[in-house]
């Protein structure tokens, strides 16, 4: 359920984390790479050696390696990728379905001492837990069926990425030689993530937790060991034990909108003398607990208190609306109501044609918003706020015709 673009952030912050089992930058620096099979069988004749001067058994890169092909197939789906463009409604109307909260819930009193043994060691609650598990597998239900080596050396072989996938490769080799998977029992979606939580072979490796003492670490099979390890994997992203980490709230027609920004973050008490409010229409606690004022349809849209446990969704993966609609579906499973959709009225929302044209324009006026790609990221919410604010426009970093319209006129 990630995108690419989430693929290759999570594996800089692994790499960064995993050094002793990287492959070494003068050593990638010294192979060369093809955007066909043409050269590929010298390829993994280059990389045995590497995997095995790197502490990999030779048996274990034989047996992984001997005879893999190229496979063309991986490459096209890898070309044909389509961006992440569709809205918090869109995405979480689908995907934060009745059936995943009550599975959700159904799963965590099946395994009450199971969950609780994870919250004690690792202080991440059931409910985040169930929340991935689900929208990434649908509890271990729907993990892909591609052999995980073949997918990860043809990529590592392709030049778009091949830095990224060496490393993952060389990871996957690990994994087999500590004897927690077998290349037959490899298997995963296109891009080579693993098991029920979709992990990256080196945060398998390196995160993974053998939870249910055989004394393998099977995020595959074993669901305490993918429970598990996806706990170890979010505490090691920053989670903070006891803590929230979304709250709807109801908010006033004259909130400073400019203050809606997952980059600012203010004290409760603070979100409280501006007005804003429990979405049941209580006081939020006069604390000075900090908290980003989340607008994922603009200001006439749904409104969140985003915590700093928040800031874990986005790591885990940095599409906001997958971050917000994976929060959201946690609070639903802990026994939160449905969200309030707004004003009571329609929402526009720009086609992704229209995303890629306000993109340009705001390149024109000299920001920065990364790849012109359709996808409102954080580099273009930003952009799309401070436009905002210069144009005197309600700045709630919400795409709309309106901005367009005055951008293409050049106000």
């Amino acid at each position: 359920m990630r995108s690419l673009k989430t693929l290759f952030r999570r594996a800089a912050f692994a790499a960064a984390l995993a050094a002793p089992f990287a492959v070494p930058a003068a050593a990638l620096a010294q192979q060369s790479c093809g955007n066909n099979g043409a050269g590929f069988d010298q390829f993994i004749a280059g990389f045995k050696q590497q995997a095995v001067a790197q502490g990999v058994s030779p048996r274990t890169v034989a047996t992984a390696l001997n005879g893999i092909a190229y496979a063309p197939d991986i490459v096209a789906t890898d070309r044909g990728q389509k961006v992440f463009g569709q809205s918090f409604f869109q995405f979480s109307d689908r995907m934060v379905a009745n059936y995943r909260i009550q599975q959700g819930r159904q799963q965590i009193q099946r395994n009450p001492a199971l969950f609780q043994r994870i919250e004690q060691q690792f202080g991440v609650p059931g409910a985040v837990l169930v929340s991935f598990w689900g929208l990434e597998t649908d509890f271990g239900a729907n993990m892909g069926d591609k052999s995980t080596i073949r997918s990860v050396a043809t990529l590592a072989w392709d030049c778009r990425r091949a830095d990224v996938f060496r490393t993952q490769l060389l990871a996957a080799l690990k994994i087999i030689d500590r004897g927690d998977l077998t290349p037959q029992t490899m298997r995963g979606p296109w891009a080579g993530e693993l098991g029920q939580f979709q992990f990256l072979p080196d945060h398998y490796f390196n995160y993974g937790v053998d939870f249910d003492g055989d004394g393998r670490v099977d995020l595959i099979r074993s669901a305490p060991d993918a429970l598990a390890s996806a706990a170890n994997y979010i505490r090691a992203l920053g989670w903070k034990a006891g803590q929230p980490w979304l709250e709807e709230v109801r908010v006033p027609q004259n909130l400073p909108w400019d203050q809606a920004d997952l980059a600012i973050k203010l004290p409760r008490a603070q979100w409280a003398r501006m007005g804003v409010m429990r979405a049941g229409g209580g006081q939020l606690p006069a604390d000075q607990l900090p908290a980003s004022l989340l607008l994922p349809m603009g200001r006439n849209g749904p409104a969140f208190l985003a915590y700093p446990n928040f800031d874990v969704f986005t790591e885990w993966n940095n599409s906001l609306v997958y971050a917000t609609s994976a929060a959201y579906l946690a609070t639903r499973v802990t026994g939160a109501g449905p969200f309030n959709r707004g004003q009571g009225k329609a929402i526009p929302v720009l086609s992704m044609a229209q995303v890629v044209e306000l993109q340009r324009l705001l390149n024109a006026r000299g920001h920065h918003v990364g790849r012109v790609d359709g996808i409102v990221g954080a580099a273009t919410r930003q952009a799309i706020r401070t436009e905002q604010m210069r144009l005197g426009m309600p700045a709630d970093s919400y795409p709309t015709v309106e901005l367009v319209t005055a951008l293409r006129a050049g106000r």
